[in-house]
């Protein structure tokens, strides 16, 4: 895998991924895997094609992706309900011997 792209999601980055992130990401795959930094002129066309749908699709996996813990609104709170019944702590029991 290229080294030079980084993770775009969170926790990992801790804001939003900016379309300047997802660019270069796509650039890079294309890069790996075309093999050219930049393509020649006949080539172009379909490298600058490859990097928009590879960031288009980049764009929707990150805004489908439901990381747990990454938003705080979206950590739900677990509040105790009145009528739960509660068992008293297990004491520690004396080694045997």
């Amino acid at each position: 895998m290229c080294r030079s792209i980084k993770t775009l999601r969170p926790p990992v980055l801790p804001e939003e991924a900016t379309e300047d992130d997802i660019r270069a990401a796509a650039l890079q795959y294309v890069r790996k895997v075309s093999g050219f930094r930049a393509p020649a002129a006949h080539n172009r066309e379909a490298f600058e094609r490859a990097v928009d749908e590879i960031a288009d699709a980049t764009a929707r996996l990150l805004g489908s992706l439901e990381v747990r813990g990454a938003h705080p609104a979206a950590v739900r709170t677990r509040e105790p309900r009145p009528d739960a019944v509660r068992t008293p702590a297990r004491e520690p029991q004396p080694d045997a011997v």
